[in-house]
């Protein structure tokens, strides 16, 4: 009886996990996307954010389908003092530029991120990690129209993220 129940719970585990995941990236990426400055519009809470106003990232291409990344965090407001990450990505061969990974920590940490969608004009997109627990909005400027804003905010709804839950870091000042 006791293996019965390790078992079931087993398999709710593992249905549960399944509805966590993230949908796969609906849309190929233009090799574009890897080149340039995003402003982080939105977020759901992760430790590694916490305090974290005005955050970019920005793109340098490094190669067929590698990149360096800067990303740029400012402690307790928009202006504040600058906390800065380097890293290298490199995008996920046979995923349509939508899938990449990037190493932490010099290499000791990989993490693989999923593009779900993006605008057809790719002024913003939806990155998430793959197991389902963390979406960024992005935008290549860093304020969005209320339109666009909306429709990237309705997507990641109907992908089943909680929008009600995302939080809004500070922008840089104009």
């Amino acid at each position: 009886m006791r293996l019965l129940s390790i078992a079931a719970a087993a398999s709710l585990i593992l249905v549960s996990a399944a509805r966590a995941a993230a949908p796969p990236p609906a849309k190929p990426v233009a090799e574009r996307f890897y080149s340039g400055k995003w402003f982080e519009i939105a977020r759901l809470p992760n430790a590694g954010q916490k305090d974290c106003e005005a955050p970019t990232t920005v793109f340098t291409q490094a190669g067929a389908g590698a990149f360096t990344v800067v990303q740029t965090c400012r402690r307790g407001s928009a202006g504040g003092k600058a906390k800065v990450f380097n890293t290298k990505g490199k995008v996920v061969e046979g995923s349509r530029n939508a899938k990449f990974s990037m190493s932490f920590l010099g290499g000791l940490h990989r993490q693989e991120y999923w593009v779900l969608d993006r605008a057809d004009d790719q002024s913003w997109a939806l990155m998430a990690t793959p197991g389902g627990n963390y979406i960024w909005l992005l935008a290549r400027q860093a304020v969005m129209s209320a339109p666009a804003r909306a429709a990237a905010l309705g997507r990641m709804k109907a992908l089943g993220y909680p929008v009600e839950r995302l939080e809004f870091p500070q922008q840089p000042p104009s």
